[in-house]
């Protein structure tokens, strides 16, 4: 008695499961990742120029009713001072938000403590400004 076995091996995979997932994967993704987004809101004044890259930086922003943040968190204009005076050495790049509504003289003031502190370059963060052409 001869029995003929003609098995093969199942060689195919079937992807439907894995296609599945995937997509669910990527859903949740673009769902969570608005959400995972954090900082402080400021109504930044829009301006023509460039946008700088990601790099390690200091961030300094000034809210409406003379709130200060530095790296999303808040001090007073005295600890700000102490902060920077106390890493001025490292020559770190400073930044400035400050929201539009925010009196001049203020934005003025605290760009005049951070030069006294030792900061010798200061950028300007700002919204790009949309034209329509």
């Amino acid at each position: 008695m001869k029995t003929s076995r003609n098995r093969q091996a199942m060689s195919e995979i079937n992807v439907t499961p894995l296609v599945d997932v995937i997509l669910v994967l990527l859903i949740i993704f673009m769902i969570a990742a608005p959400l995972l987004q954090q900082g402080i809101d400021v109504d930044l004044p829009k301006a023509k120029g460039k946008e700088l890259g990601e790099e390690e930086r200091i961030t300094i922003v000034v809210k409406k009713g003379g709130l200060i943040y530095m790296n999303d968190t808040q001090v007073s204009k005295d600890e700000l001072i102490k902060k920077i005076g106390a890493i001025s050495r490292l020559s770190p790049n400073v930044f400035l938000k400050a929201d539009k509504d925010v009196p001049y003289g203020f934005v003025v003031e605290i760009m005049g403590e951070l030069k006294e502190s030792g900061i010798e370059k200061l950028g300007m963060i700002t919204e790009p400004k949309m034209s329509l052409r």
